[in-house]
């Protein structure tokens, strides 16, 4: 299998869309994964959650929001990105463009749209069970693109036999 579809996954802040991770596929099935390194204006909140990272981690191996924009843009220009809408993706991604004035250029739409002959429900047990057989977490960008490309291989594998 070639082209595989443009999946993504952001990892946010327990109280609120603040971006934190993000990772997406690219055509050939590789997964480009990263931190992102929290904007100056985003960090007002002396409470603010940042799941499993520290500050430090995510200045440190996180980029900055732009490159983020600029690679994904690079990547996946006037695309449409599918999201398992675990987390709220879209509203972390809108705060990334808001933020820093770039108008949006990639859609998001649920990946159940890409499979349509799937009963209700179908895809989220498969995705659950392919998490615990894998021994992959849940949440993490990296791990849900990495599944979601899994689960898409092998759903193309069983419509074509």
């Amino acid at each position: 299998m070639s082209d595989f579809p443009g999946f993504i996954a952001v990892e946010t802040g327990e109280d609120d869309a603040l971006p934190l991770a993000i990772a997406w596929a690219l055509p050939d099935g590789l997964i480009k994964h990263t931190l992102i390194q929290p904007d100056d204006d985003w960090l007002d909140d002396e409470l603010l959650k940042l799941g499993d990272y520290s500050l430090d981690e995510l200045r440190t191996f996180g980029l900055s929001p732009l490159d983020v924009l600029k690679e994904l843009e690079q990547d996946h220009f006037s695309a449409t990105l599918y999201t398992a809408g675990v987390s709220d993706d879209e509203a972390a991604l809108s705060r990334l463009f808001d933020d820093f004035g770039v108008d949006p250029f990639v859609e998001l739409a649920p990946v159940d749209d890409l499979y349509p002959d799937l009963a209700p429900g179908e895809w989220a047990r498969a995705r659950n069970e392919l998490f615990a057989d894998l021994g992959l977490e849940p949440l993490r960008p990296d791990h849900e693109v990495q599944v979601m490309l899994y689960l898409h291989q092998r759903l193309a594998e069983a419509s074509h036999a």
